[in-house]
């Protein structure tokens, strides 16, 4: 039984394994018997704060004369207490920090029966297992998925947006909306990483001094950037009082699978699922594979219009009559807050600059003006509401 070491307190005994294999095949645990098990630690380059492993279990058992092959994706979820990062949390805001993260969300969202109340369309991985490990750490058992390529045409983009249009606007899945009992808000965001990192270093001079920065982010931006954070409370509050609805969270496209045989989404990672104001997933389907460096930042205004059409459709779909204007305004304070704010690439103002790092933080620099211009556009809306 190769690699089981590495799954180390996540790993169970051959008897649970075949409950999981019984599970996903309908058949009797106590009719099958194990024949192989490989265990290999699944590669991904993001870093998580709240994950502490990926794996892959694969292997055969026996059915009378029948061989059923398996295979499993193994998560563990983590406390923010337990990453590597959490020791760059100043002492005197650990506490609050471990609390801020409400890092239990995936485990409730595959424990519950969300699969059943997604709009057509919108699908989630098959959990075969849920395991508190500890007080601070769980593994999730899913089922491997068999992903494909896809092209992200205008299509696709607007398929995806007109979808998560239905699940903010789904009453069945509004009654999921909040899994569990750590309900995090854009103003538990305020409170946390806003007040204390992210509004610092844009108040401070070192950062703007920084060679990356200073060549890509004019004075025009800068100065945009912090009339931002000078209405941030007023901004969030706002926000607070739009229309709240269900929201993955973090709908990019690493999160919106296309599968053999399906040609619509799975989605996966819902630790940042939650209820939050009306528009809340249009922010990342537009902009998150800018905000990793893969896409350039460009007709961003041309898909964001088409992007927030196909999401009003979704909502009207389920019935939802929330204003256009509330979908845009919410939308708008999504992006400026999350990504407008935050766009400043400091994370990478240790390293050598080079000819890509400036590339990429021209490409930051022009998604934040997008974000301050998207702000811009809505505040009329705003006053007029």
């Amino acid at each position: 039984m190769d690699g089981r070491h590495l799954l180390g307190a996540a790993d169970v005994d051959d008897a649970a394994l075949l409950t999981m294999v019984a599970r996903l095949n309908g058949v009797d645990a106590a009719d099958l018997t194990l024949l192989d098990c490989v265990v290999s630690e699944f590669p991904y380059d993001l870093e998580s704060i709240t994950t502490a492993g990926r794996y892959l279990v694969r292997g055969r058992a026996s059915h009378g004369d029948r061989v059923l092959p398996f295979s499993f994706f193994v998560k563990v979820i983590q406390s923010f207490a337990r990453s590597p990062m959490f020791a760059v949390v100043p002492a005197e805001l650990r506490e609050w920090a471990e609390a801020s993260v409400p890092w239990r969300t995936e485990a409730h969202a595959y424990r519950s029966d969300l699969a059943d109340r997604l709009p057509p369309g919108l699908t989630m991985p098959r959990a075969v297992d849920v395991r508190d490990l500890d007080g601070s750490s769980v593994a999730i058992w899913l089922e491997e998925l068999r992903v494909v390529p896809v092209v992200w045409d205008a299509r696709r983009r607007e398929r995806a947006a007109r979808l998560l249009g239905r699940l903010a606007g789904s009453p069945r899945v509004a009654e999921l909306a909040t899994l569990g009992p750590e309900e995090w808000t854009v103003r538990d965001y305020l409170h946390g990483r806003l007040r204390h990192v992210v509004l610092p270093l844009l108040r401070g001079e070192a950062v703007w001094r920084a060679p990356l920065v200073a060549a890509t982010f004019d004075a025009d931006l800068r100065a945009g950037l912090l009339r931002v954070a000078d209405r941030v409370e007023e901004l969030v509050e706002e926000a607070m009082a739009l229309p709240q609805a269900a929201a993955h969270g973090d709908a990019c496209r690493n999160n919106l699978l296309a599968t053999e045989g399906d040609p619509d989404f799975t989605l996966i990672d819902f630790g940042f699922w939650r209820r939050g104001p009306i528009g809340t997933d249009l922010g990342q389907l537009l902009v998150g594979e800018v905000q990793l460096g893969r896409e350039a930042a460009v007709d961003l205004e041309a898909r964001d219009e088409a992007n927030v059409d196909a999401y009003v459709r979704g909502l009207r779909d389920e019935g939802c009559t929330v204003p256009e204007d509330s979908v845009r305004r919410g939308h708008a304070l999504q992006l400026v807050l999350f990504t407008g704010l935050t766009s400043v690439p400091v994370e990478l103002l240790d390293r050598e600059p080079t000819p890509e790092l400036f590339a990429f933080a021209a490409e930051r620099a022009a998604l934040a003006r997008f974000c301050l211009e998207t702000l811009d556009r809505t505040d009329a809306l705003a006053r007029r509401g």
